[in-house]
């Protein structure tokens, strides 16, 4: 069992910048791979960072040159930095951490807003 919780949302004016932090407890982290994922009022939920155990990163077109994710597997900690945020960036972030192996659970977070608004 994994539980991750996330932190770091809130209201940010746009171009401003936010780091979401992700910190999992129990079970592997170092073999897992890890994503971020955002959910927009009316929306689904989308999958739009990603880090493989070896640290291989990928990103969806509309936060790539922006956005950026990174691990610490000493402290099984998963972060997203985001730059020049724009209105369309509020979101609820989910964090995730995929299976070990195909057909074993993954794992939410409970989620952290966040707000671009001026």
């Amino acid at each position: 069992q994994v539980r991750l919780v996330e932190s770091g949302g809130g209201l940010v004016q746009p171009g401003g910048s936010l780091r979401l932090s992700c910190a999992a407890s129990g079970g592997s982290f170092r073999s897992r791979n890890m994503g971020w994922y955002r959910q927009a009022p009316g929306k689904q939920r989308a999958l739009i960072a990603a880090i493989t155990g070896g640290g291989a990163t990928s990103y969806a077109d509309s936060v790539k040159g922006r956005f950026t994710i990174s691990r610490d597997n000493a402290k099984k900690t998963v972060y997203l930095q985001m730059n020049n945020l724009k209105p369309e960036d509020t979101a609820v972030y989910y964090c995730n951490a995929g299976p070990l192996v195909p057909g074993t659970p993954d794992y939410w977070g409970q989620g952290t807003q966040v707000t671009v608004s001026s």
